[in-house]
């Protein structure tokens, strides 16, 4: 979110607070350089919503956002792109070389550039790459609003890449003290949901690889890494485990105990929001927000983490869960979960990562032509893994090394060590490894691709 924008924005939430919302966007929109049209644009992208703007803008707005309906697009290119920007030796502009799925595309008889909808998957990579902030994606915080000031039951999970984004010292009991003064009813860490994971991909390794011909790609984690798979590398997808990512398993076990409850992912990613909108997983997460939305939540409503009494919480995430934030999380974690289940199976593993846009299509070309050593595969789309990701607050290498300061702390160094994963697992009637081998016991962990 550029600098306009993020003010925007907090002028946004501290009038929706504050109850003077309609003057507030009348002032806004007498005030901006731009038409009118344009400025109310942005304005219902930074609301989640899809508007138009004539007479009755303020009443349609906010009778948008209290019975939000949901977007299936998130990234857009507002309309006056111009399309002059600098471009590389060939001939793209950043937003264009950027895109994995090459989905945007030139309109030459109107020297602009538009988004083939398509071809786009909502990665948001070119949202950051734009130098003009021509392209935005949805912020869905004050439908979100109208869920807390309506009493929901509304529970906030946090991605694990979030240890260190809030300050170095801040602790996850005091973002969780911060998250409840939102409004939000609580916090629970994705780390949770990781470890259940965690477990049914040494069940799916044990399963599906008995040589060294044989081969396994993790789902977990990244959509954009789902998305080359099934966009590009389609011969491969009957190698792809058919797990849900942890932000899935969370909301579907939070809501499969407590139905009544609305769920939140916040995270580093863009491509989260449109996960949350596939059409065979809509309706387990409700809304997604970044870092970096949040982080201006937190300055419109003068709320410093740093400065707030801890909420304490039993310790019940792994270590192996909390660094899935990071490349190579998910391959530790998995390894160690087969060291303790499956200890022949094992010797097997010999994993192989990628981080990146660039190595994520190398590692699949080469598994995809058969020159692969390695028989299982774990894939991020962002350079360093989640903690790389386009709406982190610090750079890659400071939170990788907060994740792992955070995880290697952990009381609970493997999944299967975890006594309230145990409990929580025979809530949802598994209760041993041979459940995770039932179809019908794993259905709440598990999608089609």
């Amino acid at each position: 979110m550029n600098a306009q924008y993020s003010e925007i924005f907090k002028d946004l939430i501290k009038s929706y607070y504050s109850g003077n919302f309609n003057s507030t966007l009348n002032d806004i929109i007498q005030k901006s350089d731009s038409t009118p049209e344009e400025t109310f644009n942005i304005i219902t992208t930074l609301c989640g919503v899809d508007v138009k703007y004539d007479e009755n803008y303020i009443y349609n707005l906010k009778k948008a956002i209290t019975s939000y309906k949901v977007n299936k697009k998130i990234v857009q290119k507002l309309d006056h792109c111009s399309g002059d920007c600098s471009l590389d030796s060939n001939g793209k502009s950043k937003c264009q070389a950027i895109c994995p799925f090459d989905a945007i595309l030139k309109n030459d008889s109107e020297n602009t550039r538009y988004i083939d909808s398509d071809l786009c998957m909502d990665c948001g990579l070119c949202v950051e790459a734009c130098e003009n902030g021509f392209i935005v994606d949805k912020v869905e915080f004050l439908p979100i609003l109208e869920l807390i000031n309506n009493n929901k039951k509304v529970i906030a999970t946090v991605a694990p890449a979030i240890s260190g984004q809030f300050g170095e010292n801040v602790s996850m009991d005091q973002i969780r003290a911060a998250l409840i003064k939102i409004g939000f009813t609580d916090m629970i860490e994705v780390a949770f949901a990781a470890d259940m994971l965690t477990i049914k991909e040494a069940v799916e390794f044990n399963k599906h690889v008995n040589s060294s011909e044989d081969l396994m790609i993790t789902s977990c984690c990244c959509p954009m890494w789902v998305g080359m798979l099934k966009k590009v590398y389609k011969t491969l997808v009957k190698d792809l485990s058919p797990s849900v990512s942890p932000m899935i398993a969370a909301g579907r076990v939070i809501k499969k105990l407590n139905s009544d409850t609305k769920v939140v992912f916040i995270g580093p990613c863009i491509a989260k929001k449109a996960e949350a909108k596939d059409k065979d997983l809509i309706g387990t997460i409700d809304f997604v927000l970044t870092f970096e939305e949040l982080k201006n939540i937190f300055d419109a409503l003068d709320i410093n983490p740093a400065e707030l009494e801890g909420i304490p919480s039993i310790e019940y995430a792994s270590k192996g869960g909390r660094l899935y934030a990071r490349t190579g999380g998910v391959s530790i974690a998995v390894s160690e979960a087969l060291e303790e289940i499956y200890p022949d199976k094992a010797k097997l593993l010999t994993a192989v990562q990628a981080e990146g846009v660039k190595y994520c299509k190398e590692i699949l070309q080469k598994a995809q032509d058969g020159n692969l050593n390695a028989n299982f595969i774990e894939g991020m789309g962002c350079i360093g893994g989640c903690v790389g990701g386009p709406k982190a607050l610090i750079p890659k290498e400071q939170g990788k090394l907060a994740v792992d300061d955070f995880a290697y702390q952990s009381a609970i160094k493997v999944a299967t060590h975890s006594n309230t994963l145990d409990n929580i697992l025979e809530k949802l009637d598994i209760t041993s490894l041979k459940d995770f081998e039932d179809p019908k016991k794993i259905e709440i962990l598990e999608r089609e691709f």
